[in-house]
Parts: structure tokens; sequence; C-alpha cells
């Protein structure tokens, strides 16, 4: 590929790309740790004293920063792009902050695009599924393609999409592992883990999600005031093996709150089974 690549940001994800592919000699890479230049240099990569540096002349732009730097890193940086250069966010950040960050690089003369990575960058690497969206998301994925990234999908136009999906699905995945902790914690402290771990084990259905979530939803809406009620014993339990029930609580609340739109009528249509 022609174009010259920059890179900002060098960590696990910078650098498990670069040992993946064949960028040597196109591409250059910019990280606010210095320690992390001779790694640079081992993947082939042109380590540069500053982000100006890194971004000029570049065509393409990968932004891999933490979370919380990739506001700054857009709004900062954006004066140094090539005019046209498709800066694509790779970051794990909100659809809204990747509409502001979109205004400054396209105000800047950049070209904005919105990417999702969905899965752990290792051991996928270059295979690593990516979501594109942004008016430019054609050419952007044609890009990264020719860089060597394998599974890319266009999801829309609008800034934001790709970010929506994968921060919402964040919901439901980072969730889940949090639940799973304070489950687990709790049935390690009261001496259950094993009974709790079968009792999981019989009531799951396998269904798909769609279905497990108009099921859960209708759960919550009609029986939200007493499960609320039981998730507070729940609560009562966890704190009384000192187990700090913070999802615990907020399942309380959101119960709670589902009961309320339910429509006086559905209360007592039929009595929950289990």
């Amino acid at each position: 590929m022609e174009s010259t690549l920059a890179l900002i940001g060098f960590g696990e994800a910078g650098s498990t790309f670069a040992r993946a592919a064949n960028w040597r000699g196109m591409a250059h890479a910019f990280d606010i740790d210095p320690t992390r230049r001779p790694l640079m240099e081992e993947c082939g990569i042109t380590a540069c004293n500053s982000a100006e540096d890194a971004l000029q002349g570049a065509d393409v732009v990968l932004s891999l920063v933490t979370a919380d730097s990739a506001a700054l890193v857009a709004q900062d940086y954006a004066p140094f792009l090539k005019s046209g250069a498709l800066f694509c966010d790779m970051n794990s950040i909100a659809p809204q902050t990747k509409q502001a960050n979109a205004r400054a690089v396209n105000e800047a003369g950049g070209r904005y695009v919105d990417i999702a990575v969905m899965a752990p960058v290792d051991p996928t690497a270059l295979n690593v599924p990516l979501l594109i969206a942004g008016p430019d998301a054609d050419e952007a994925e044609q890009r990264l393609n020719a860089l060597g990234f394998a599974k890319t999908r266009i999801t829309g136009a609008d800034i934001g999409r790709a970010s929506s999906i994968k921060m919402i699905r964040s919901v439901m995945v980072k969730g889940l592992e949090a639940l799973t902790w304070e489950c687990a914690a709790a049935a390690d402290e009261a001496g259950v883990f094993d009974e709790v771990m079968t009792s999981l084990d019989a009531s799951e259905k396998g269904w798909p999600w769609s279905r497990r979530v108009a099921y859960n939803r209708e759960r919550m809406t009609t029986h939200g005031v007493r499960r609320a009620a039981e998730m507070e014993e729940s609560a009562k339990t966890l704190d009384g093996f000192s187990v700090e029930p913070v999802m615990t609580r907020g399942t309380v609340i959101r119960q709670r709150q589902a009961a309320a739109k339910t429509p006086a009528k559905n209360s007592n249509e039929r009595n929950e089974t289990r």
C-alpha cells in the first residue's frame, strides 16, 4: 500500500497490530510514553518524537490510545493532519464523544471514521472484527483491508453508529462479568458455590439473545415490584457475607423502574411460575 500510515498510541493494540502486519517502511508512530520507542522499532515502525512528526504526510491515522485520552488526541492533534487524511478513531468511547471528535478532525481538514473494535486484539490481531461508520466508511474499509485487517463491516454513514453498537453491547458483556464476580464471591463466602452453579446450569435456557431479552423484560414489567423486594434481601445476604452488593443494588432500582411502567391492569394477568 502506497499511503503512509500513522499510529497514535502504541500500547497493546498498536503493538499487536504492528507485529502481525507488514508495515515496515510505511508506518510512523507516536506514544506519550517514550519507553515504547524500542518496541516500535522492534515492530518495524518509525518512532517519532512528536505527534506532529508522526502525522506529517500520513494518509491514514489509527488512533489507539486510552479512552480517557481519545478526545484530547482528536482535538489537539487534528491541526497536524494532512488535508483529507482518514482519522480512524478505534478507541472504546461513547458515540457522543466520537461525534465531538469528528467535528474537531473534520474542521481541521481531516476525515473522521468511527471504528469499533469488537473483540480483544490479542491474539486475534488483524483478524479482530472491526465495525466502521461514517461518510468515508467505504474508503476507510478499503484502506484497512489493504493494511491487513481481514474482518471489517460497514454499519452506516452516521458517526457514532459503530461505537453505539460496541458500547451498548458492553453494558451486557461487562455487566455480566461484574454480576458473575459478585455472585461467585458471595457463593464462595457462603460455602455454596457448587450448589449455586448447579442451579444456574439447570435454569439455563440456551435461547438467542433477542428471545432472552423479550422474556426478561416481560418478567420485570410484570413482577418487578416483588422481584425488587427479593433482590433487597439478596443485597442483605451479600452484605452479611462481606460482599458489597454493587450490582445487586442496581438490580433493585431497575426492577422497580420496569414495574412502574406496567399498566395496573397487567399486574395480575398471570402468576409467575418460577
